[in-house]
């Protein structure tokens, strides 16, 4: 099963995620939950990576395990907040239609 762990601030912004695990909802290479989640946690590295006013730090050292952890200036919060609404409404969707596969915890800081 995935887990996800998911950390806002007190503003609704996101601050850590934490994935690990494996979906086992299909062959290596063929399952959908784990490419669902992979997409959506990976493009949201990507575009954070990218964003000024927002740092991010993340690893994924080996496969079933990423972890990442943003902190943003003034000019990156509402860039932040609607990148995180996104990333945990996906992540919300995969949770709900495979739940023997895949959980999601959103906790506040």
């Amino acid at each position: 099963m995935i887990e996800i762990i998911a950390l806002l601030d007190k503003n609704g912004v996101i601050r850590d995620c934490k994935v690990s695990g494996h979906a086992k909802a299909g062959k290596a290479g063929n399952d959908i939950v784990c490419a669902a989640v992979s997409v959506l946690v990976r493009t949201a590295v990507n575009v954070l990576s990218n964003r000024k006013g927002i740092t991010i730090h993340y690893n994924a050292l080996e496969k079933g395990q990423l972890y990442m952890e943003v902190s943003y200036e003034a000019e990156g919060k509402d860039f932040l907040y609607a990148a995180g609404v996104f990333l945990i409404e996906g992540l919300k969707s995969v949770a709900q239609e495979y739940p023997k596969n895949c959980t999601l915890t959103v906790k506040e800081i």
